[in-house]
């Protein structure tokens, strides 16, 4: 019988989860600290930043966020008055998101701050090395959906 002992610190699927999840505390601490957000909250508010009148249904795919934590994320964000919701122009069964001024308003101190903490993770790193490791993970998110769709 072949030796098949799987060592997690060479697993590469399982260091990728351990480094987010690293990066994810990082930023968590940082923007619920200076700001009063989630992680959940902060990517909604930035979906909605970079397309306006987005749905739950569209945020949940672009960030792989499961329905019912966009869902909490945007009561809280609707009750904070940072988002609004609106029906949808062509699918009146949902609804389209908005940031609010005070969200705008939001979206514009936080995002030079997640900026930020981008380049001081990054700062030990050439920025070859940056654009490298960014097109890598493009294709191994383009492989792994690949591979869910083989399942």
């Amino acid at each position: 019988m072949a030796d098949v002992s799987l060592r997690l610190d060479a697993f590469i699927p399982f260091r990728l989860s351990v480094t987010s999840n690293l990066v994810s505390d990082a930023i968590a601490s940082t923007y619920q600290a200076l700001f009063g957000l989630t992680i959940p909250e902060w990517r909604l508010i930035a979906v909605i930043a970079e397309n306006e009148g987005t749905t739950q249904q569209q945020v949940g795919r672009r960030t792989r966020m499961d329905k019912v934590t966009v869902s909490r994320a945007t009561i809280a964000l609707v009750d904070r008055g940072l988002v609004d919701r609106q029906p949808h122009a062509s699918d009146r069964r949902s609804q389209s998101l908005h940031l609010t001024v005070a969200g705008h308003d939001l979206y514009a101190v936080v995002a030079p701050k997640a900026l930020e903490l981008e380049r001081r993770i990054f700062a030990g790193f050439d920025p070859e090395e940056v654009a490298a490791f960014s097109a890598m993970l493009a294709r191994v998110q383009d492989a792994t959906l690949a591979v869910r769709q083989d399942d």
